[in-house]
């Protein structure tokens, strides 16, 4: 399964259900292109179990703030559209995977 890019216009129906881990990051940030090649490998990894989605924070600045999003990368799981786990920084692919269980 591919990583989604969201919107504000589809941030949320595509957290609504399911799992989904959300990244929020800019292009301009170093630690951001670090957790991308780990987020493609986990997404690999998966298989569709859970979708993997990114936010850029500064196209989108209303839906990061609405989730206190004040450093970056932050990778927040939901769960159902319910927030279940959060992260700051560059996290490895096996603590991902735990919290997406």
């Amino acid at each position: 399964m591919a990583i989604t890019h969201l919107t504000s216009n589809d941030f949320d129906s595509a957290i609504a259900s399911g799992t989904v881990l959300v990244d929020f990051w800019a292009t301009w940030c170093g630690p951001c292109r670090m957790q991308a090649p780990i987020l493609e490998e986990l997404d690999a990894k998966l298989g569709g179990a859970a979708k993997i989605c990114k936010v850029d924070v500064d196209e989108e600045p209303s839906v990061a703030g609405r989730y206190g999003v004040s450093s970056i990368p932050t990778l927040i799981v939901f769960k159902d559209g319910k927030i279940a786990d959060k992260r700051v920084g560059v996290t490895g692919a096996d603590e991902l995977e735990k919290m997406l269980k």
